[in-house]
C-alpha cells in the first residue's frame, strides 16, 4: 500500500523549518509518498514587492522546496495575516486531505507565536476529523470521503514557546541527524524569505536559526539534530505512535 504523509502549515517555508527532517526519512527510507501544502502564498512577506509578486515567487520556492526531497507543494490561497477558522477555509482543507487520502498529517502547535499558525491548526485539527464524514459535503464531493481519520501531528512552535514565551515541550522528538542537509536543502529554496526576516523578524541566517533549534531538540534526544511533535490523542483519533514506530 502506498503510505502518504501530509504537511499543511500556514506559510511557505514552515514545514521546511518545523518536520522537513521528518518528512524527509519518510521519503528515503520507507518510500513514503510527501505533500506539503501551505494555506497561504506568503503575500505579506516581503517589504519590497507587491503581494502578488512576492506570492508567485514563494509558490515557487514552495515548489522548488517539496521537489527537493520528491514531494507535491500545494497552496491553499488563503492571505497572510487572515488565516480564519471558517467554513470556507474548512472545506477548502477537508477536499485536499481527501484529494491527496495520507495517513499521516502534520500541523503547527495550537499555541504559537502566530495566530496564523493557530489558525491553520485548528483548521487542520477539525478538518481531519470531517475528512471521513460523507455528510460534511454532502452532494458536493470531488474526492470520497477517508475511509478513517488520519494520525495527527502536532509540530513545535517555533523555538518551543507559546504567545507568553512558555515553553512547550515536545512529547516525542524523532532523530533527523542523517537528513539535516536534505532540510538545510530545502530551506535553502526559500531565498526571498533571508531580506524579509532580516528586517521584521531580525533573523539573519535562516539554515542557522534551523540548525540552532534543530541541535536542541536533538540535545533533548541524545542525538545531533531532532525534530518535536505532539500527537493529537483525542477521541476516535488513531493513539498509535505512526512516527515512533517507524523513525524510532
Amino acid at each position: 500500500m502506498n503510505r502518504i504523509a501530509f504537511a499543511i502549515l500556514a506559510h511557505p517555508d514552515d514545514a521546511e523549518f518545523l518536520c522537513a527532517g521528518t518528512l524527509a526519512r519518510l521519503k528515503k527510507e520507507h518510500g513514503w509518498t510527501i505533500h506539503i501544502a501551505t494555506m497561504t502564498p506568503g503575500d505579506c512577506g516581503s517589504a519590497e514587492h507587491p503581494p502578488e509578486e512576492i506570492a508567485r515567487i514563494r509558490r515557487g520556492e514552495g515548489k522548488a522546496a517539496a521537489e527537493a526531497i520528491g514531494a507535491t507543494y500545494h497552496c491553499l490561497e488563503e492571505r497572510d495575516l487572515r488565516v480564519i477558522y471558517n467554513e470556507p477555509a474548512l472545506e477548502k482543507v477537508v477536499r485536499l486531505i481527501n484529494a491527496v487520502r495520507p495517513q499521516v498529517v502534520f500541523t503547527h502547535s495550537p499555541d504559537d507565536y502566530h495566530l496564523d499558525h493557530e489558525q491553520t491548526s485548528k483548521i487542520v485539527r477539525a478538518a481531519t476529523f470531517a475528512a471521513p464524514i460523507p455528510n460534511f459535503l454532502h452532494n458536493r464531493h470531488l474526492h470520497p470521503p477517508l475511509d478513517h481519520i488520519p494520525h495527527l501531528f502536532y509540530c513545535d512552535p517555533l523555538e518551543g514557546n507559546d504567545a507568553f514565551g512558555n515553553p512547550i515541550p515536545a512529547s516525542f522528538r524523532i532523530d533527523i541527524s542523517s537528513v539535516i542537509v536534505d532540510k538545510a536543502r530545502m530551506l535553502e529554496c526559500h531565498e526571498s524569505q533571508r531580506a524579509w526576516l532580516r528586517k521584521h523578524h531580525g533573523v539573519d541566517n535562516l539554515i542557522d536559526s534551523m540548525k540552532a533549534w534543530s541541535a536542541t531538540q536533538g540535545k533533548s534526544a541524545g542525538v545531533a539534530f531532532a525534530e518535536g511533535f505532539r500527537q493529537h490523542l483525542g477521541h476516535s483519533y488513531p493513539k498509535t505512535n505512526i512516527l515512533a514506530e517507524l523513525l524510532g
